[in-house]
């Protein structure tokens, strides 16, 4: 894979991307806008998720399809802040629809956005697809991922705002587009991140994955490597399983080739496909055969239907104008947008707090620290364990995250901050950069961790103070990600650590000491993951590939941990 830099491949691509397509997009920070004006009336219509698999999702900005995309990372959801950027590019008071897959990174940066655009007046909505039929059974469709499919419901969503639908209109039309859209893939080769000497998981010889899924998630299991026509005829009978009962027998369809299956390979297998469709009795309404979603270089296909109504179908065939897709004729204005100031930058500023308050916020700077150490040294294995079920991004992610942490809090520091504000600090600054779920999970911990340490205590070395610090931010991931205790996740390690500190609180056990026991227990609690079943997030549909394997997410807090403390006191 050719690139400058792993850690700015993302903001390398977006300028490369801009600078090719000026009349369509215009980049602000966090992602991409449409270039041309909007419709005065218009609701905003946002997509979004991590980069790595143009088209999707910044490819098809422009008249008829997104106004605007939130780009975050390869393969990690952008942050909250990332979507408030964005949406003030773009916003012209008509409403904001945020459309994306169902991932819980995405999920939980958006909703957090949303929610605080409609605190500010600004009527916003949020809805997630639900298209992979591999990725859960039909009676638990709500847990589904995102996948090729997510092409169609954006179609649907942005020739209705283009159409003049309301806020209400487009949570009906898009609901009901995702709820008649199926997706089904198989992979032949993982993806390569760029940066990594090799594919981020390995296809066994002769073999194929079944249920592969848009981040690089390996498949719900394999199977012998089969001709085009029998790939085919097993793309078509999964997705045609589903069919809805008011099924009108007119589908729209794309055969998605997902990044290294080029276009001749996809034709071989839609000759077979075309006609086991039409067999089944089914009309194909303008179909694609190309690339809609990618997942950077995998090998694979997808194949995604919509049974379609006469408003869906519609909507399907209407005009729109974008880089990589476009239909009918184009009424994209020329007008470019004005152009966006981003706004000088301003030093903050800080209560004075405590001389205890601020001699601690100073040991923090020294914990983020170690901790950013830690993790870039241990940033290859933390993607080797996360790519076993998942995605693999989450050593790049937790990288990012941890530095700047630690740069948010250092400058903190330098402008006066008391503790709790230096951890506020960080915690805003690692959601910001990281992105993704541990980005949201982490930066929303330490926020709430800050809040209870505060600026004005007198005794920060109190292992109570600590043991309720870090108690209050397990309880706000659970109460943002929906995990609990044997779920697979970080808490698996938080909760140990935070129920050591509780009892080294009892026997009057002094922080250093205290700490260190329950950094010890947290890495072994860590490891004892490996005998767990993921049960949330993107390892889930890959469950039992997860036995034997800790979680990342719980290794890299554990890590995190140990690193805070110093060896000596």
């Amino acid at each position: 894979m050719l690139y400058n830099d792993p850690e700015s491949f993302r903001e390398d691509m977006l300028k490369g991307y801009v600078a090719a397509y000026p009349s369509y997009v215009a980049q602000v920070p966090g992602g991409v806008v449409r270039a041309s004006e909007m419709p005065e009336n218009k609701v905003v219509v946002i997509n979004g998720g991590g980069s790595g698999h143009y088209p999707a999702f910044y490819g098809y900005i422009g008249d008829g399809f997104m106004d605007a995309t939130v780009v975050g990372n390869v393969f990690t959801s952008p942050s909250s802040e990332d979507v408030l950027s964005v949406v003030n590019s773009v916003n012209q008071g008509t409403g904001i629809f945020i459309v994306g897959g169902n991932y819980a990174g995405d999920k939980m940066n958006f909703n957090i956005a949303r929610d605080s655009l409609i605190a500010r007046g600004i009527d916003t909505r949020s809805f997630y697809i639900t298209d992979d039929v591999a990725s859960a059974s039909q009676d638990q469709k709500e847990k589904r991922r995102g996948n090729v499919g997510t092409f169609l419901v954006f179609k649907a969503a942005g020739a209705a705002a283009a159409a003049g639908y309301s806020l209400d209109g487009l949570e009906t039309v898009t609901a009901r587009a995702n709820d008649r859209t199926r997706t089904m893939s198989v992979g032949f080769r993982g993806c390569t991140l760029p940066g990594e000497d090799g594919p981020l998981f390995q296809v066994p010889h002769g073999k194929m994955e079944i249920g592969q899924g848009i981040h690089g998630e390996p498949g719900v299991g394999e199977d012998d490597l089969k001709p085009a026509s029998e790939v085919a005829r097993l793309l078509v009978e999964r997705v045609l399983a589903e069919a809805p009962a008011d099924d009108s027998k007119r589908i729209a369809v794309v055969l998605d080739g997902l990044g290294s299956t080029k276009y001749e390979e996809l034709f071989v297998v839609w000759s077979t496909a075309k006609k086991l469709l039409e067999d089944a009795g089914y009309s194909l309404v303008a179909p694609v055969v190309g690339e809609v979603v990618t997942s950077l270089d995998m090998e694979g296909i997808a194949l995604a239907v919509e049974y379609l109504d006469p408003e869906l179908e519609r909507l399907w065939l209407a005009p729109c104008d974008t880089p990589a897709f476009r239909r009918g004729n184009s009424t994209t204005s020329s007008h470019k947008m004005r152009e966006l100031d981003a706004g000088a930058q301003q030093s903050v500023s800080f209560e004075p707090g405590t001389e205890a308050s601020r001699q601690a916020a100073k040991f923090i700077v020294g914990a983020f620290d170690r901790v950013k150490d830690v993790i870039s040294d241990s940033e290859e294995r933390l993607a080797a364990i996360d790519g076993v079920a998942g995605d693999g991004d989450h050593g790049r992610g937790m990288v990012k995250g941890t530095s700047a942490a630690y740069e948010a809090a250092r400058q903190a520091v330098a402008n006066g901050a008391a503790a709790g504000s230096v951890m506020r600090e960080a915690g805003r600054a690692w959601a910001a950069k990281a992105g993704g779920t541990s980005g949201v999970l982490w930066g929303s911990a330490l926020e709430t961790a800050g809040d209870v340490v505060g600026d004005d205590n007198d005794d920060y070395e109190n292992v109570s103070l600590t043991e309720r610090a870090v108690r209050a931010a397990a309880n706000k991931i659970m109460e943002l990600g929906g995990a609990k205790p044997g779920d697979k996740t970080m808490l698996d390690a938080l909760l140990p650590f935070a129920d050591s500190l509780a009892t080294s609180a009892k026997k009057g056990v002094n922080l250093l000491d205290a700490w260190k026991v329950a950094s010890d227990i947290a890495m072994k609690a860590a490891e004892d993951t490996a005998g767990m079943v993921a049960k949330v997030g993107r390892a889930r549909p890959a469950a039992q590939r997860s036995i034997g394997t800790p979680d990342a997410g719980a290794i890299s807090l554990a890590m995190c941990m140990k690193a805070a403390m110093p060896d000596e006191g």
